[in-house]
């Protein structure tokens, strides 16, 4: 019976469309590229980011997803390029997701930089109806059709801006999706599915507190049409720049929020770092959910070189987070 209803949700969520659309990560603050085209470079050196989700642990159909990013100066510290690539899966759907994205670097200064950003996508959705445990005509969802399995593809472009003020703080303001694709797969049907504009704010800070320790409060803002209005408040805590440690709240699920997230971050090496989320779900889904689940490796592909002070290029220092 829980799969049951779990897959119906699940159904209804996406074909329908009136909840938050884009798959989320709990290291946000990490994983910039996905929501703001204008990040891309902006760190000054080649970046990789790997990501792995897994939401809702103990449900049959249960989220998760892989995302692969990698960003980059080119040619000259105002041009950024990056690439993003993810797989999400979600009961009985598959997505298959790529993105590029350009950034110019509209102003600089001794304590200002701002960044512009575009990017261009591309999502291949796929349904496979025949492994539902209910027959989708039984639900009656007339975006469907009355195919088993269902597969479709949709361009769309989207636009950020990005700054740093000082090299202590950040901020972003991005749309990633701005163009309104029609996902239902029935041409007959009255009402279709929309893919809807999703738009987002970002915030955060390095605020030292003595030489060996720094503060690191984060917000993420996000808001589309027909849902609620959703956030994650972070606050994390350097030690030495070898290991962050810190914790993030979620709103959205019912009166509670959505989740208290536990994270971590251990600085390998001067190139080379690796994180880890929990989630700890506080939404009426608790009961039937062990939490959420994420790890991540980021590696910087060349040291900086921005003087000797700071040649040691790693993922604690106001650099990373701007």
């Amino acid at each position: 019976m829980k799969k049951v209803l779990f897959t119906i949700a699940l159904m209804a969520a996406f074909w329908q469309a009136n909840a938050q659309q884009e798959h989320h990560y709990t290291q946000f603050m990490y994983n910039k590229l996905l929501i703001n085209p204008g990040y891309a470079g902006a760190r000054g050196v080649p970046s990789l980011t790997g990501i792995y989700r897994n939401q809702w642990i103990g449900f049959d159909g249960a989220p998760q997803s892989t995302l692969l990013s990698f960003n980059s100066p080119f040619l000259s510290q105002k041009v950024g390029v990056g690439v993003t690539l993810s797989q999400e899966s979600i009961g009985l759907q598959r997505n298959i997701y790529g993105a590029l994205a350009y950034s110019y670097e509209l102003a600089k200064t001794d304590n200002l930089s701002l960044r512009l950003g575009i990017m261009g996508s591309i999502r291949s959705r796929g349904f496979d109806f025949a492994k539902a445990s209910l027959d989708p005509q039984q639900i009656a969802d007339p975006s469907i059709g009355g195919t088993e399995f269902v597969r479709d593809a949709s361009g769309n472009v989207g636009a950020g801006v990005y700054g740093t003020i000082m090299q202590q703080f950040y901020f972003g303001v991005s749309a990633p999706h701005i163009y309104t694709n029609t996902i239902g797969r029935n041409p007959d049907a009255v009402l279709q599915g929309k893919e809807y504009r999703h738009y987002y704010a970002t915030a955060g800070a390095i605020l030292p507190i003595s030489d060996d320790i720094n503060l690191m409060p984060a917000l993420l803002l996000k808001y589309v049409k027909n849902a609620p209005f959703d956030a994650d408040l972070n606050l994390n805590l350097d030690i030495r720049k070898k290991v962050t440690a810190g914790l993030s709240y979620r709103l959205g699920g019912d009166r509670a929020g959505e989740s208290l997230d536990l994270l971590v971050f251990w600085q390998i090496s001067d190139q080379l770092g690796f994180g880890a989320a929990y989630d700890f779900t506080l939404s009426k889904i608790k009961d039937y959910s062990s939490g959420s689940v994420e790890i991540m490796l980021q590696a910087d592909l060349k040291k900086s070189s921005s003087g000797k002070k700071n040649n040691k290029k790693n993922m604690t220092n106001p650099r990373f987070f701007m």
